[in-house]
């Protein structure tokens, strides 16, 4: 594995905290970036434009990146989005493998979600099925399969945390309770660059209770 590495998504929430950790790492990073949104990536990094949808338009940005990382995906995701789901998550999925396979990609990081869950049944099965494209591409894939990422603006899940103490003492729940549990945005940040310092040989999927321990 080489050091190069090429981030879709890397703007936004996971993608802009990710981004400098892989520049400290001593990665050479290369991100698909739309027109207008440049200075919001880290000093560093070398920019593509293109878009996420069309995966012939930034595949020969792929040109010696030995990693993958796809966190493109509908902002806020909840209920009444499934066709946001199929038109951007799913979708671009399809390009990127388009991209990927015709390239020497070696290793796949997918941020998908932690599953199965009693809600969110339209987003998650989207992220399942982008998991099975992939896994049915032949690439080497790591997926990252969290429930909610604490961090800056996105904490009011702690609110949350006395029904998961409850949860977690109910056999009948602690598998849940720890299945959709809570992480970090540091543990999450931290997962990833260890995935991409570590690549499998085939599909490896890491859930929360393995999150956690970064």
């Amino acid at each position: 594995m080489n050091r190069k590495v090429f981030v879709t998504g890397g703007t936004g929430y996971i993608g802009s905290a990710l981004i400098p950790e892989l520049l400290k790492k001593g990665f050479e990073v290369h991100a698909l970036v739309r027109d207008g949104a440049k200075r919001r990536v880290a000093e560093g990094v070398t920019v593509h434009k293109g878009e996420a949808l069309d995966g012939r338009g930034f595949a020969p940005f792929l040109s010696g990146c030995s990693t993958f990382i796809h966190l493109i995906g509908v902002p806020h995701p909840g209920p009444g989005k499934k066709n946001a789901f199929n038109s951007v998550d799913l979708a671009s999925v399809r390009e990127a493998l388009k991209a990927a396979s015709g390239n020497a990609v070696e290793h796949f990081v997918y941020m998908s979600v932690a599953q199965p869950a009693p809600v969110m049944k339209d987003y998650i099965q989207v992220r399942k099925k982008c998991e099975e494209l992939i896994s049915q591409s032949g690439l080497n894939a790591t997926f990252i399969r969290p429930w909610y990422v604490l961090g800056p603006g996105h904490r009011w899940p702690l609110l949350l945390l006395p029904v998961y103490s409850l949860m977690s003492v109910i056999p009948s729940a602690s598998d849940s309770a720890k299945r959709l549990g809570l992480v970090s945005l540091e543990q999450y940040i931290r997962c990833f660059v260890n995935a991409v310092e570590d690549p499998p040989s085939g599909v490896r999927i890491i859930e929360v209770p393995e999150i956690k321990k970064f």
